[in-house]
Protein backbone atom coordinates (compact mmCIF):
# COMPACT_ATOMS: atom_id res chain seq x y z
CA UNK A 1 0.00 0.00 0.00
CA UNK A 2 1.25 3.46 -0.90
CA UNK A 3 1.34 6.24 1.67
CA UNK A 4 -0.74 8.55 -0.54
CA UNK A 5 -2.81 8.46 -3.70
CA UNK A 6 -0.66 11.25 -5.17
CA UNK A 7 2.83 12.45 -4.31
CA UNK A 8 3.82 15.76 -5.88
CA UNK A 9 7.51 16.65 -6.07
CA UNK A 10 7.56 20.45 -6.05
CA UNK A 11 5.09 23.10 -4.83
CA UNK A 12 5.28 25.70 -7.59
CA UNK A 13 2.45 26.60 -9.93
CA UNK A 14 2.15 23.15 -11.49
CA UNK A 15 2.73 21.27 -8.26
CA UNK A 16 0.28 23.06 -6.00
CA UNK A 17 -2.39 23.16 -8.73
CA UNK A 18 -2.08 19.37 -8.99
CA UNK A 19 -2.32 19.02 -5.23
CA UNK A 20 -5.32 21.32 -4.82
CA UNK A 21 -7.35 19.73 -7.60
CA UNK A 22 -6.44 16.18 -6.55
CA UNK A 23 -7.50 16.87 -2.97
CA UNK A 24 -10.70 18.47 -4.22
CA UNK A 25 -11.46 15.22 -6.04
CA UNK A 26 -11.08 13.17 -2.86
CA UNK A 27 -7.52 11.90 -3.31
CA UNK A 28 -4.93 11.85 -0.51
CA UNK A 29 -2.00 14.10 -1.42
CA UNK A 30 1.53 14.78 -0.21
CA UNK A 31 3.53 17.67 -1.64
CA UNK A 32 7.30 17.79 -1.19
CA UNK A 33 8.99 21.21 -1.28
CA UNK A 34 12.42 22.37 -0.11
CA UNK A 35 11.43 26.05 -0.14
CA UNK A 36 8.05 27.77 0.24
CA UNK A 37 4.86 26.73 -1.51
CA UNK A 38 4.18 28.92 -4.50
CA UNK A 39 7.51 28.37 -6.22
CA UNK A 40 9.30 30.73 -8.56
CA UNK A 41 6.17 32.45 -9.83
CA UNK A 42 4.95 33.63 -6.46
CA UNK A 43 8.26 34.35 -4.76
CA UNK A 44 10.76 35.29 -7.49
CA UNK A 45 8.87 35.57 -10.77
CA UNK A 46 5.40 36.60 -11.87
CA UNK A 47 4.13 38.35 -8.76
CA UNK A 48 7.13 40.37 -7.50
CA UNK A 49 8.28 41.34 -11.01
CA UNK A 50 4.81 42.56 -12.00
CA UNK A 51 4.60 44.53 -8.76
CA UNK A 52 7.90 46.17 -9.70
CA UNK A 53 6.57 46.87 -13.21
CA UNK A 54 3.49 48.52 -11.71
CA UNK A 55 5.72 50.73 -9.57
CA UNK A 56 7.66 51.56 -12.75
CA UNK A 57 4.38 52.49 -14.47
CA UNK A 58 3.63 54.94 -11.64
CA UNK A 59 7.11 56.46 -11.98
CA UNK A 60 6.58 56.86 -15.72
CA UNK A 61 3.17 58.47 -15.17
CA UNK A 62 4.62 60.92 -12.66
CA UNK A 63 7.43 61.85 -15.04
CA UNK A 64 4.99 62.57 -17.89
CA UNK A 65 2.06 64.00 -15.95
CA UNK A 66 2.33 67.38 -17.71
CA UNK A 67 1.29 65.72 -20.98
CA UNK A 68 -2.12 65.22 -19.38
CA UNK A 69 -2.27 68.63 -17.74
CA UNK A 70 -1.25 67.26 -14.36
CA UNK A 71 2.09 68.79 -13.37
CA UNK A 72 3.82 66.17 -11.28
CA UNK A 73 7.43 65.78 -10.23
CA UNK A 74 9.22 62.46 -9.80
CA UNK A 75 11.34 63.23 -6.77
CA UNK A 76 13.12 59.89 -6.47
CA UNK A 77 12.67 56.14 -6.72
CA UNK A 78 13.09 54.42 -3.36
CA UNK A 79 14.08 50.92 -4.38
CA UNK A 80 13.75 49.67 -0.81
CA UNK A 81 10.19 50.99 -0.79
CA UNK A 82 9.47 49.27 -4.12
CA UNK A 83 10.84 46.02 -2.70
CA UNK A 84 8.72 46.42 0.43
CA UNK A 85 5.59 46.90 -1.69
CA UNK A 86 6.42 43.84 -3.82
CA UNK A 87 7.29 41.74 -0.75
CA UNK A 88 4.02 42.68 0.96
CA UNK A 89 2.08 41.62 -2.14
CA UNK A 90 3.88 38.28 -2.18
CA UNK A 91 3.35 37.79 1.56
CA UNK A 92 -0.42 38.30 1.29
CA UNK A 93 -0.74 35.85 -1.57
CA UNK A 94 1.54 33.32 0.14
CA UNK A 95 -0.53 33.47 3.32
CA UNK A 96 -3.70 32.85 1.33
CA UNK A 97 -2.17 29.96 -0.61
CA UNK A 98 -0.74 28.30 2.50
CA UNK A 99 -4.13 28.55 4.18
CA UNK A 100 -5.86 27.06 1.15
CA UNK A 101 -3.46 24.12 1.10
CA UNK A 102 -4.05 23.49 4.83
CA UNK A 103 -7.81 23.63 4.34
CA UNK A 104 -7.61 20.82 1.74
CA UNK A 105 -5.74 18.49 4.15
CA UNK A 106 -2.73 18.32 1.85
CA UNK A 107 0.39 17.05 3.61
CA UNK A 108 3.34 19.36 2.92
CA UNK A 109 6.72 17.71 3.51
CA UNK A 110 9.65 20.12 3.82
CA UNK A 111 12.91 19.05 2.24
CA UNK A 112 14.59 18.13 -1.01
CA UNK A 113 12.89 15.18 -2.64
CA UNK A 114 14.90 12.66 -4.64
CA UNK A 115 13.24 10.06 -6.84
CA UNK A 116 14.21 6.46 -6.10
CA UNK A 117 14.09 3.53 -8.54
CA UNK A 118 10.94 1.40 -8.18
CA UNK A 119 11.38 -1.72 -6.06
CA UNK A 120 9.42 -3.75 -8.64
CA UNK A 121 7.65 -2.99 -11.96
CA UNK A 122 4.26 -2.79 -10.26
CA UNK A 123 5.49 -1.11 -7.07
CA UNK A 124 4.42 2.46 -6.27
CA UNK A 125 6.83 5.31 -7.09
CA UNK A 126 9.14 6.32 -4.23
CA UNK A 127 10.61 9.67 -3.20
CA UNK A 128 13.33 10.03 -0.59
CA UNK A 129 13.16 13.12 1.65
CA UNK A 130 15.90 13.23 4.25
CA UNK A 131 15.71 9.96 6.15
CA UNK A 132 12.18 9.05 5.10
CA UNK A 133 10.77 7.45 1.95
CA UNK A 134 7.37 8.58 0.68
CA UNK A 135 5.34 6.39 -1.68
CA UNK A 136 2.35 7.25 -3.82
CA UNK A 137 0.07 5.40 -6.18
CA UNK A 138 0.91 8.20 -8.61
CA UNK A 139 3.88 10.56 -8.76
CA UNK A 140 3.82 14.04 -10.28
CA UNK A 141 7.18 15.66 -11.07
CA UNK A 142 6.88 19.42 -10.65
CA UNK A 143 10.37 20.61 -9.74
CA UNK A 144 10.16 23.64 -12.05
CA UNK A 145 12.97 25.64 -13.65
CA UNK A 146 15.96 27.81 -12.82
CA UNK A 147 17.76 30.74 -14.40
CA UNK A 148 20.26 29.81 -17.12
CA UNK A 149 23.52 31.44 -18.14
CA UNK A 150 25.85 31.21 -21.12
CA UNK A 151 28.79 28.78 -21.17
CA UNK A 152 31.78 30.33 -19.44
CA UNK A 153 29.80 33.30 -18.08
CA UNK A 154 30.14 33.37 -14.30
CA UNK A 155 27.25 34.75 -12.25
CA UNK A 156 28.82 36.57 -9.30
CA UNK A 157 25.62 38.06 -7.88
CA UNK A 158 27.15 41.53 -7.80
CA UNK A 159 28.19 42.75 -11.25
CA UNK A 160 26.80 39.82 -13.23
CA UNK A 161 23.36 38.86 -11.95
CA UNK A 162 20.22 36.88 -12.76
CA UNK A 163 16.61 37.95 -12.32
CA UNK A 164 16.66 36.41 -8.83
CA UNK A 165 19.42 38.84 -7.81
CA UNK A 166 17.71 41.73 -9.57
CA UNK A 167 14.71 41.38 -7.27
CA UNK A 168 16.90 41.92 -4.21
CA UNK A 169 19.00 44.91 -5.38
CA UNK A 170 19.46 47.55 -2.68
CA UNK A 171 20.11 50.41 -5.09
CA UNK A 172 19.26 51.14 -8.69
CA UNK A 173 22.13 50.93 -11.15
CA UNK A 174 22.80 54.10 -13.10
CA UNK A 175 23.41 51.91 -16.15
CA UNK A 176 22.71 48.28 -16.98
CA UNK A 177 23.19 45.81 -19.81
CA UNK A 178 20.44 43.23 -20.20
CA UNK A 179 21.68 40.10 -21.93
CA UNK A 180 18.64 38.59 -23.64
CA UNK A 181 15.73 40.24 -25.42
CA UNK A 182 13.10 37.71 -24.41
CA UNK A 183 10.30 38.21 -21.90
CA UNK A 184 12.41 38.53 -18.75
CA UNK A 185 14.95 40.79 -20.44
CA UNK A 186 12.53 43.31 -21.93
CA UNK A 187 10.45 43.45 -18.74
CA UNK A 188 13.46 44.37 -16.62
CA UNK A 189 14.74 46.76 -19.28
CA UNK A 190 11.35 48.49 -19.29
CA UNK A 191 11.10 48.74 -15.49
CA UNK A 192 14.64 49.95 -14.96
CA UNK A 193 14.30 52.57 -17.68
CA UNK A 194 11.14 53.90 -16.01
CA UNK A 195 13.12 54.16 -12.78
CA UNK A 196 15.82 56.19 -14.56
CA UNK A 197 18.48 53.62 -15.41
CA UNK A 198 20.30 53.81 -18.75
CA UNK A 199 19.60 50.43 -20.33
CA UNK A 200 21.09 48.50 -23.25
CA UNK A 201 19.48 45.23 -24.34
CA UNK A 202 21.71 42.75 -26.16
CA UNK A 203 19.97 39.99 -28.14
CA UNK A 204 21.79 37.42 -30.29
CA UNK A 205 18.75 36.86 -32.55
CA UNK A 206 17.64 39.45 -35.13
CA UNK A 207 14.85 40.99 -33.02
CA UNK A 208 13.45 41.45 -29.54
CA UNK A 209 10.85 38.91 -28.40
CA UNK A 210 11.84 36.54 -31.22
CA UNK A 211 8.95 34.18 -30.43
CA UNK A 212 6.35 36.87 -31.15
CA UNK A 213 5.14 38.20 -34.49
CA UNK A 214 7.71 40.37 -36.34
CA UNK A 215 5.27 43.34 -36.40
CA UNK A 216 5.02 43.25 -32.61
CA UNK A 217 8.79 43.04 -32.22
CA UNK A 218 9.27 45.98 -34.59
CA UNK A 219 6.67 48.04 -32.73
CA UNK A 220 8.27 47.28 -29.38
CA UNK A 221 11.71 48.24 -30.68
CA UNK A 222 10.31 51.59 -31.92
CA UNK A 223 8.73 52.19 -28.52
CA UNK A 224 11.99 51.33 -26.77
CA UNK A 225 13.89 53.80 -28.98
CA UNK A 226 11.41 56.53 -28.01
CA UNK A 227 12.06 55.64 -24.37
CA UNK A 228 15.83 55.77 -25.03
CA UNK A 229 16.34 52.06 -24.41
CA UNK A 230 19.12 50.84 -26.70
CA UNK A 231 18.44 47.48 -28.34
CA UNK A 232 21.37 45.74 -30.03
CA UNK A 233 19.90 42.79 -31.93
CA UNK A 234 21.65 40.19 -34.06
CA UNK A 235 24.60 40.65 -31.74
CA UNK A 236 25.94 37.54 -29.96
CA UNK A 237 28.27 38.13 -27.03
CA UNK A 238 31.95 37.38 -27.55
CA UNK A 239 33.36 38.33 -24.15
CA UNK A 240 32.31 39.62 -20.74
CA UNK A 241 34.73 41.37 -18.37
CA UNK A 242 33.46 42.14 -14.88
CA UNK A 243 35.46 44.27 -12.48
CA UNK A 244 35.05 46.18 -9.25
CA UNK A 245 33.49 49.19 -10.95
CA UNK A 246 31.41 47.70 -13.73
CA UNK A 247 31.00 45.31 -16.65
CA UNK A 248 32.25 45.46 -20.22
CA UNK A 249 30.47 43.32 -22.83
CA UNK A 250 32.14 42.82 -26.20
CA UNK A 251 29.89 41.67 -29.03
CA UNK A 252 30.78 39.45 -31.97
CA UNK A 253 30.70 42.58 -34.14
CA UNK A 254 33.56 44.03 -32.10
CA UNK A 255 31.39 46.66 -30.46
CA UNK A 256 31.82 47.02 -26.70
CA UNK A 257 29.22 48.19 -24.18
CA UNK A 258 29.90 49.18 -20.59
CA UNK A 259 27.60 49.53 -17.58
CA UNK A 260 27.44 49.13 -13.82
CA UNK A 261 25.98 45.66 -14.00
CA UNK A 262 24.92 42.91 -16.39
CA UNK A 263 21.59 41.14 -16.05
CA UNK A 264 21.77 37.69 -17.63
CA UNK A 265 18.26 36.97 -18.93
CA UNK A 266 18.84 34.24 -21.49
CA UNK A 267 15.94 32.10 -20.31
CA UNK A 268 15.27 29.37 -17.80
CA UNK A 269 16.07 25.68 -17.90
CA UNK A 270 14.40 22.69 -16.25
CA UNK A 271 15.37 21.86 -12.68
CA UNK A 272 15.88 18.11 -13.01
CA UNK A 273 19.58 17.51 -12.32
CA UNK A 274 20.50 15.74 -9.10
CA UNK A 275 16.94 14.71 -8.26
CA UNK A 276 17.29 11.05 -9.21
CA UNK A 277 15.13 11.25 -12.31
CA UNK A 278 17.49 9.51 -14.72
CA UNK A 279 18.57 6.93 -12.15
CA UNK A 280 14.91 6.00 -11.64
CA UNK A 281 14.43 5.55 -15.39
CA UNK A 282 12.70 8.84 -16.23
CA UNK A 283 13.60 9.77 -19.80
CA UNK A 284 15.01 13.30 -20.18
CA UNK A 285 15.77 15.45 -23.21
CA UNK A 286 18.05 18.43 -22.52
CA UNK A 287 16.90 18.20 -18.91
CA UNK A 288 13.19 18.26 -19.75
CA UNK A 289 11.05 15.26 -18.82
CA UNK A 290 9.84 13.51 -21.96
CA UNK A 291 6.08 13.00 -21.75
CA UNK A 292 3.16 11.92 -23.88
CA UNK A 293 0.42 14.35 -24.90
CA UNK A 294 -1.25 13.37 -21.63
CA UNK A 295 1.87 14.33 -19.62
CA UNK A 296 2.76 10.72 -18.79
CA UNK A 297 6.48 10.16 -18.21
CA UNK A 298 8.44 7.06 -19.19
CA UNK A 299 8.19 5.35 -15.79
CA UNK A 300 4.96 3.77 -14.51
CA UNK A 301 2.35 6.01 -12.86
CA UNK A 302 4.57 9.07 -13.24
CA UNK A 303 3.61 12.44 -14.74
CA UNK A 304 5.40 15.75 -15.26
CA UNK A 305 3.94 19.25 -15.31
CA UNK A 306 4.92 22.88 -15.84
CA UNK A 307 8.42 24.02 -16.73
CA UNK A 308 9.75 20.45 -16.57
CA UNK A 309 7.87 19.76 -19.81
CA UNK A 310 9.41 21.39 -22.89
CA UNK A 311 7.32 24.26 -24.24
CA UNK A 312 6.01 27.56 -22.93
CA UNK A 313 7.40 28.38 -19.49
CA UNK A 314 4.38 30.10 -17.97
CA UNK A 315 2.75 29.78 -14.57
CA UNK A 316 -0.73 29.42 -16.04
CA UNK A 317 0.51 26.58 -18.23
CA UNK A 318 1.66 24.90 -15.02
CA UNK A 319 -1.76 25.49 -13.45
CA UNK A 320 -3.46 23.93 -16.47
CA UNK A 321 -1.07 20.97 -16.47
CA UNK A 322 -1.67 20.40 -12.77
CA UNK A 323 -5.45 20.43 -13.08
CA UNK A 324 -5.28 18.09 -16.07
CA UNK A 325 -2.99 15.57 -14.37
CA UNK A 326 -5.02 15.59 -11.14
CA UNK A 327 -8.16 14.81 -13.14
CA UNK A 328 -6.34 12.16 -15.15
CA UNK A 329 -5.28 10.46 -11.93
CA UNK A 330 -8.78 10.82 -10.51
CA UNK A 331 -10.15 8.92 -13.52
CA UNK A 332 -7.62 6.13 -12.91
CA UNK A 333 -8.61 6.01 -9.23
CA UNK A 334 -12.34 5.92 -10.00
CA UNK A 335 -13.00 9.40 -8.58
CA UNK A 336 -13.96 10.95 -11.91
CA UNK A 337 -15.80 9.41 -14.85
CA UNK A 338 -14.67 11.64 -17.71
CA UNK A 339 -11.13 12.05 -19.06
CA UNK A 340 -9.91 15.65 -19.25
CA UNK A 341 -8.87 17.32 -22.50
CA UNK A 342 -5.06 17.63 -22.95
CA UNK A 343 -3.47 21.07 -22.69
CA UNK A 344 -2.25 22.53 -26.00
CA UNK A 345 0.47 25.18 -25.96
CA UNK A 346 -1.18 26.98 -28.88
CA UNK A 347 -4.23 27.67 -26.69
CA UNK A 348 -2.20 29.24 -23.87
CA UNK A 349 -2.17 33.07 -23.75
CA UNK A 350 1.18 34.84 -23.49
CA UNK A 351 1.81 38.33 -22.08
CA UNK A 352 5.00 40.37 -21.78
CA UNK A 353 4.46 43.14 -19.24
CA UNK A 354 6.86 45.72 -20.63
CA UNK A 355 5.78 49.20 -21.75
CA UNK A 356 4.05 48.81 -24.18
CA UNK A 357 2.70 45.35 -23.41
CA UNK A 358 2.82 42.46 -25.85
CA UNK A 359 0.14 39.76 -25.73
CA UNK A 360 -0.72 36.86 -28.01
CA UNK A 361 -2.56 33.56 -28.25
CA UNK A 362 -2.77 30.92 -30.95
CA UNK A 363 -0.68 30.63 -34.09
CA UNK A 364 1.50 33.24 -35.69
CA UNK A 365 1.33 33.89 -39.40
CA UNK A 366 4.27 31.62 -40.29
CA UNK A 367 2.97 28.75 -38.16
CA UNK A 368 -0.53 29.12 -39.63
CA UNK A 369 0.83 28.97 -43.19
CA UNK A 370 2.79 25.84 -42.28
CA UNK A 371 -0.30 24.16 -40.79
CA UNK A 372 -2.99 25.29 -43.24
CA UNK A 373 -0.98 25.91 -46.41
CA UNK A 374 -1.90 29.60 -46.30
CA UNK A 375 -3.22 32.23 -43.92
CA UNK A 376 -5.21 35.47 -44.03
CA UNK A 377 -3.99 38.32 -41.82
CA UNK A 378 -5.01 41.84 -40.98
CA UNK A 379 -3.54 44.47 -38.67
CA UNK A 380 -5.57 47.19 -36.96
CA UNK A 381 -3.60 50.21 -35.73
CA UNK A 382 -4.48 51.43 -32.23
CA UNK A 383 -4.35 54.98 -33.61
CA UNK A 384 -7.97 54.40 -34.53
CA UNK A 385 -8.98 53.37 -31.02
CA UNK A 386 -10.28 56.12 -28.73
CA UNK A 387 -9.26 54.57 -25.43
CA UNK A 388 -5.73 53.94 -26.72
CA UNK A 389 -5.47 57.59 -27.75
CA UNK A 390 -6.57 58.64 -24.26
CA UNK A 391 -3.82 56.43 -22.84
CA UNK A 392 -1.34 57.83 -25.41
CA UNK A 393 -0.29 54.37 -26.51
CA UNK A 394 0.72 53.16 -29.95
CA UNK A 395 0.32 49.58 -31.08
CA UNK A 396 -1.75 47.18 -33.12
CA UNK A 397 -4.02 44.15 -33.25
CA UNK A 398 -2.97 41.45 -35.71
CA UNK A 399 -5.37 38.64 -36.57
CA UNK A 400 -4.37 35.38 -38.24
CA UNK A 401 -7.12 33.37 -39.93
CA UNK A 402 -7.10 29.97 -41.56
CA UNK A 403 -8.15 30.21 -45.24
CA UNK A 404 -11.97 30.47 -45.28
CA UNK A 405 -11.83 29.30 -41.67
CA UNK A 406 -11.72 30.52 -38.08
CA UNK A 407 -9.37 32.92 -36.34
CA UNK A 408 -6.35 30.90 -35.23
CA UNK A 409 -4.15 33.66 -33.79
CA UNK A 410 -4.53 37.05 -32.08
CA UNK A 411 -1.47 39.23 -31.48
CA UNK A 412 -1.51 42.54 -29.59
CA UNK A 413 0.86 45.42 -28.86
CA UNK A 414 0.04 48.45 -26.70
CA UNK A 415 -0.39 49.70 -23.18
CA UNK A 416 -2.65 47.39 -21.11
CA UNK A 417 -3.43 45.04 -24.01
CA UNK A 418 -2.70 42.09 -21.75
CA UNK A 419 -6.19 42.65 -20.34
CA UNK A 420 -7.63 41.82 -23.79
CA UNK A 421 -6.11 38.37 -23.98
CA UNK A 422 -9.06 36.67 -22.28
CA UNK A 423 -11.42 37.55 -25.13
CA UNK A 424 -8.69 36.74 -27.64
CA UNK A 425 -8.30 33.27 -26.14
CA UNK A 426 -12.04 32.62 -26.38
CA UNK A 427 -11.93 33.66 -30.04
CA UNK A 428 -9.14 31.23 -30.93
CA UNK A 429 -10.05 28.25 -28.73
CA UNK A 430 -13.74 28.39 -29.70
CA UNK A 431 -12.67 28.72 -33.34
CA UNK A 432 -14.72 31.86 -33.97
CA UNK A 433 -15.07 33.27 -37.47
CA UNK A 434 -14.51 37.00 -38.09
CA UNK A 435 -18.25 37.46 -38.60
CA UNK A 436 -18.95 35.94 -35.17
CA UNK A 437 -16.77 38.45 -33.35
CA UNK A 438 -17.79 41.36 -35.59
CA UNK A 439 -21.39 40.81 -34.48
CA UNK A 440 -20.43 41.22 -30.80
CA UNK A 441 -20.93 44.74 -29.44
CA UNK A 442 -17.84 46.10 -27.71
CA UNK A 443 -18.26 48.91 -25.17
CA UNK A 444 -17.06 52.38 -26.15
CA UNK A 445 -14.54 53.73 -25.38
CA UNK A 446 -12.51 50.64 -24.51
CA UNK A 447 -9.45 49.01 -25.95
CA UNK A 448 -11.54 45.88 -26.49
CA UNK A 449 -13.12 47.80 -29.38
CA UNK A 450 -9.83 47.30 -31.20
CA UNK A 451 -10.53 43.56 -31.29
CA UNK A 452 -14.01 44.25 -32.61
CA UNK A 453 -12.73 46.67 -35.25
CA UNK A 454 -10.08 44.22 -36.45
CA UNK A 455 -12.69 41.50 -36.86
CA UNK A 456 -15.06 43.90 -38.60
CA UNK A 457 -12.29 44.66 -41.08
CA UNK A 458 -11.52 40.98 -41.61
CA UNK A 459 -15.23 40.30 -42.10
CA UNK A 460 -15.24 42.83 -44.95
CA UNK A 461 -17.08 45.65 -43.19
CA UNK A 462 -14.47 47.94 -41.63
CA UNK A 463 -15.77 50.91 -39.67
CA UNK A 464 -13.00 53.05 -38.09
CA UNK A 465 -10.41 51.86 -40.60
CA UNK A 466 -8.99 53.99 -43.39
CA UNK A 467 -9.07 52.45 -46.84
Amino acid sequence: MADYDVVVLGAGSGGYATALRAAQLGLTVAMIEKDQVGGTCLHRGCIPTKAILHAAEIAEAARHGAEFGVHTILERVDLAGVRSYADATVARLYKGLAGLIRSRDITVISGTGRLLPAEAPDAPPRVEVGDQVITGNHLVLASGSEARSLPGLEIDGRRVITSDHALRLDTLPKSAIVLGGGVIGVEYASAWRSFGTEVTVVEALPRLLPNEEPELSAGLERAFRRRKITALTGAPVAEVDAGDHGVRVTLSTGRAVEAELLLVAVGRGPRSAGLGYEEAGVELDRGFVVTSERLVASTPRTYAVGDLVAGLQLAHRGFAHGIFVAEEIAVAEGKLDRSPVPVRDRDIPRITYCDPEVASVGLGEEAARAEYGDAVTISYDLAGNGRSQILKTAGLVKLVRAPDGPIVGVHLLGSRVGELIGEAQLITTWEAYPEDVAAAIHAHPTQSEALGEAHLALAGKPLHVHG
